[in-house]
């Protein structure tokens, strides 16, 4: 017992909390990008939407790897976007925590994406046409009425994404490196641990997130079952 909370006195949780945040920042993200997919796929018709649609889904069957060297690619040092934000900004997501940030929410899109858009789907219709004969415009209507009535399952995506965005790490260890103090999150601290040899360590940051997790699927499948 003594041991164990020595332990826990002693460990860093600099990378717990960059984790949490990371996961919050890039959650947020995929909340706002994902409702509006989800809806504009569950509510309108176009040549190709489904290939579309296929494509922002990919980050659920590619490797993270692969999603890492996709970020490179587009907003690397090296790419036309990254030497634009260096020339002009002197900035670079490049081993930083905000490409973290962007890892961790093109992983979480699709399960905010596709909650979205089945939760838009499963609204009754008939409740929108009547508000729009209440004199609401559009907007009004999706704020008041279809937004609350999808928002169970929509939360209950977002939830899952925020999950996946505090395990993230194959991509996130591409774009953002394992640098202690700066943008070592929690599941880069636990393979780091183990590498060093660091096992009551490692099975200490296991535990922390596994209690994480279990906590934010526990709420998932509650929102899921408001259905």
């Amino acid at each position: 017992m003594n041991t164990t909370n020595s332990l826990i006195a002693s460990a860093d949780w600099f990378p717990l909390v960059l984790s949490l945040k990371v996961a919050a920042v890039a959650t947020l993200l995929a909340l706002v990008a994902g409702v509006a997919l989800g809806w504009v796929f569950a509510r309108k018709r176009f040549p190709g939407d489904t290939v579309l649609e296929a494509v922002f889904m990919l980050p659920l069957v590619l490797p993270p790897t692969v999603i890492g060297y996709a970020i490179l690619v587009a907003a690397g040092r090296h790419s036309p976007l990254g030497s634009w934000l260096r020339e002009h900004f002197d900035y670079s997501i490049i081993f930083s925590w905000h490409g973290a940030v962007v890892a961790s929410a093109v992983v979480a899109l699709p399960l905010v994406l596709k909650s979205a858009s089945a939760a838009f789907a499963g609204v009754d219709r008939s409740l929108e046409a009547a508000a729009s004969t209440l004199r609401q415009s559009p907007f009004s209507v999706f704020l008041r009425v279809t937004l609350p009535l999808a928002w169970p399952g929509i939360l209950a995506g977002t939830l899952l994404a925020f999950a996946r965005a505090m395990g993230e790490f194959g991509a996130s260890l591409m774009v953002a490196g394992s640098i202690p103090q700066q943008t070592q999150t929690l599941s880069m601290a636990i393979y780091d641990a183990v590498q060093a040899g660091h096992d009551e360590l490692a099975l200490l940051l296991v535990v922390v997130t596994s209690v994480l997790s279990v906590t934010v699927l526990v709420l998932s499948n509650r929102f899921f079952s408001l259905r």
